[in-house]
């Protein structure tokens, strides 16, 4: 049996969109809320079971993995260690955990907390001397849809904004990645059972840097916007600044940072081993504006 957890959140309707679409055979077992919207689960057609509860009780985890083979962890990274411990627990035989290129940054505050995680999830394999045959995939900034809290914001800031500040001429490179290439690659793996350990970053198709995709939003928007340069300095020290006057309760200094930091990965790993190609990030982006430009005139 398949477990599956996030399968009601963005990237999982996309991944259940792909279960459908193949039409997939196997018994699949989804954890889900008593608030989760379960309509797609109902009226897919698929061989799905149910297991209502939350994903930080770790006696339900632990009875919602009996019996499964394979899990798909899709939800936050903050549940891993819980659900590596019930998997663990009951002998499942692999382990597809969705984290984040996010453990790569050097700032510490983007990539400590990821980092004790995953230390505390080998910890748990090594202990108990389990088999489990663990895969991370690691999307980058994902987009896509209207709450994806990444591109959204961007498109809504370039919307309003006539002038839009940008850290260090916006020359940080992205590499966004769209849901629906994150769907698609969830089920190529889940399918490929060649592969039973690695480590896979998921990307967009090619790097842009910032001050590109916003002027691409802009086009997409038919906006006229003005950008300006705040030197990554400056940027610093305004937040520094702000710390200072809030006694410590505003802290905005290693976001700034990290608006000069190039946070592009490459998918050669992906492509090699299951075949994964993400679509073009204009086209993406543009799917993206055409359905807020929708939502704004419903």
């Amino acid at each position: 049996m398949l477990l599956v957890t996030g399968i009601t959140g963005h990237t999982g309707r996309y991944f259940l969109q792909e279960l459908i679409d193949h039409k997939y055979e196997g018994p699949i077992r989804c954890i889900v809320r008593e608030t989760s919207d379960t309509s797609m689960l109902d009226n897919s057609g698929l061989n799905i079971e149910k297991a209502v509860g939350e994903l930080t009780d770790q006696d339900f985890l632990d009875g919602a993995m009996v019996d499964v083979d394979e899990v798909i962890h899709i939800a936050s990274i903050f549940y891993s260690t819980k659900v590596i411990k019930a998997a663990v627990k009951n002998n499942v035989k692999r382990a597809i955990f969705v984290h984040t290129t996010g453990i790569y940054s050097k700032y510490k505050s983007a990539s400590e907390e990821y980092q004790d995680i995953e230390r505390t999830v080998k910890q748990t394999i090594e202990v108990n001397k389990s088999e489990i045959q663990l895969i991370y995939l690691r999307p980058t900034m994902i987009y896509g849809y209207l709450n994806d809290r990444n591109m959204i914001i961007f498109i809504k800031m370039v919307d309003k904004l006539r002038v839009f500040p940008v850290i260090s001429k916006g020359k940080n490179l992205l590499q966004p990645v769209n849901g629906r290439d994150l769907g698609k690659a969830y089920y190529q793996i889940l399918l490929n059972k060649e592969i039973i350990t690695g480590d896979y970053i998921l990307s967009g198709d090619e790097p842009i840097s910032m001050l590109e995709m916003l002027e691409l939003i802009s086009n997409y928007l038919n906006k006229k916007t003005f950008f300006i340069n705040i030197p990554l300095g400056m940027g610093v020290f305004m937040g520094r600044l702000l710390k200072f006057i809030t006694f410590n309760r505003i802290d905005y200094i290693e976001k700034i940072q990290r608006m000069g930091e190039d946070r592009n990965f490459h998918h050669d790993a992906a492509k090699a081993g299951f075949k994964y190609s993400p679509m073009l990030f204009r086209d993406g982006l543009k799917i993206e504006v055409d359905e807020y430009l929708k939502s704004k005139n419903d």
